[in-house]
């Protein structure tokens, strides 16, 4: 979550930034450009990761300078092409030396590793104009000295700890991609950056105002996984890239600009390829059976609760979900579920369309698999037909908030 300084701290911590920071220049810094005499003499930009861009531009002529302004595109997947357009402060004059920073602890951070294209338009009073060509910067956290290990459509970055640790953790990306593909059919498209940092601490030191528990992040748009992985908790860290690439993968497959996936199916699928699921959530999944105490599939649809504990649950709910879709009815089916949904299919359309059936039937069909699976008994409780669920839920729904939560299991509590 990006949170906000206040003013007073913002120009203090500016001013540390810029005298403290090891800049980053420019890919290709823009040579002069003259139209007739107005002339843009120079251009930079220099990055102070991972909360400035310092944009400067030197321009003279013989008529006074009177209007520039900076243009930017962040590079990265869009339905539309968004270029920023940012008027430049500055006294008119027939030379100008001046400067833009881009404060990224107002605005949001970037990623390591991402992309930002730029170029200057400047006017003087007598009406010309002169653009210079575009330029580009890789914000790039400059704070290590990176390695990097490919492989196919991998690109790992590591500065602590030798080859055999990035290769095991490209073995298990890896294998984890392949099980994906077995269990859903899907693939990667295109190519991902995983930056892997020694600890969470020289993680969150890559990030804008960080939450403590923060352990990594995950940018599809940008193709960028960051995460910290300690050396003593390998194995920990090779579940959570696979989550992660897991994410990335399921982004490209179903990306379209109408809906997201339900939470239980996106989270789900992440939790299903990390492989079997760990005894913690297990016994959170055991205590919510053995209480009668489970979350509807379509509740599970919204973004998960802030609670830990409810959160918790969700998430061994999704794994279970995912789980029964796989084994009961097959890869073919779960591909077609993503595909159908990256055509901007409604959740229960797709679901209808793919299985037959709607959030609420697969909440009932789920339930006995789910109590077998774990071999606890299920509570006798008078069911109710889906379709009946449904229609009262969206009646009641417009009284009480989140007033799904009243039906749980098909049956009336």
């Amino acid at each position: 979550m990006i949170k906000k300084a206040s003013l007073g701290i913002s120009v203090i911590l500016l001013s540390f930034i810029l005298l403290n920071s090891a800049p980053a220049q420019a890919d290709n810094p823009v040579v002069p450009v003259t139209v007739k005499q107005l002339t843009v003499l120079d251009s930079s930009v220099e990055a102070s990761f991972p909360a400035l861009l310092n944009f400067k531009i030197k321009a003279a002529g013989p008529a006074n300078i009177s209007d520039i302004r900076l243009h930017y595109v962040i590079d990265k997947e869009s339905f539309a092409r968004i270029t920023s357009e940012v008027y430049i402060d500055f006294v008119p004059g027939t030379s100008v030396n001046t400067q833009w920073i881009w404060d990224m602890r107002k605005t949001g951070g970037l990623p390591t590793g991402a992309s930002v294209k730029y170029w200057w338009t400047v006017k003087d009073i007598s009406g010309n104009k002169v653009e210079t060509a575009p330029a580009s910067i890789s914000f790039d956290d400059n704070r290590y000295a990176w390695n990097s290990l490919i492989e196919n459509k991998l690109t790992i970055y590591w500065y602590s700890g030798d080859m055999s640790f990035a290769r095991e953790l490209m073995s298990a990306a890896q294998e984890a991609l392949t099980r994906l593909a077995k269990d859903t059919g899907a693939y990667l498209k295109a190519p991902v950056k995983i930056y892997i940092y020694a600890n969470t601490r020289d993680l969150q030191g890559a990030m804008i105002f960080p939450q403590e528990w923060t352990g990594g992040s995950n940018f599809p748009e940008f193709g960028i996984i960051t995460i910290g992985i300690d050396s003593n908790r390998l194995d920990w860290g090779k579940g959570a890239l696979a989550h992660e690439l897991t994410h990335q993968v399921v982004h490209q497959v179903t990306r379209n600009p109408y809906i997201n996936l339900p939470t239980w199916l996106e989270e789900g699928l992440a939790m299903y390829n990390e492989g079997t699921l760990d005894a913690s959530f297990v016994g959170v999944l055991k205590l919510a059976l053995a209480n009668n105490s489970l979350i509807s599939v379509r509740s599970l649809a919204s973004p998960f609760s802030a609670n830990t504990n409810t959160a918790l649950q969700s998430y061994a709910q999704s794994y279970s979900l995912l789980e029964f879709l796989v084994t009961t009815y097959g890869q073919a089916r779960m591909l077609d579920l993503l595909t159908t949904f990256s055509q901007g299919s409604a959740y229960d359309s797709a679901l209808k369309k793919v299985y037959g059936f709607d959030m609420d039937g697969l909440n009932a069909l789920w339930l006995p698999y789910v109590f077998k699976r774990y071999q606890i008994a299920q509570p006798k409780t008078a069911s109710l037909p889906p379709l009946f669920i449904r229609m009262v839920n969206e009646f009641a729904a417009g009284f009480v908030p989140d007033s799904r939560l009243a039906f749980l299991s098909g049956a009336w509590r």
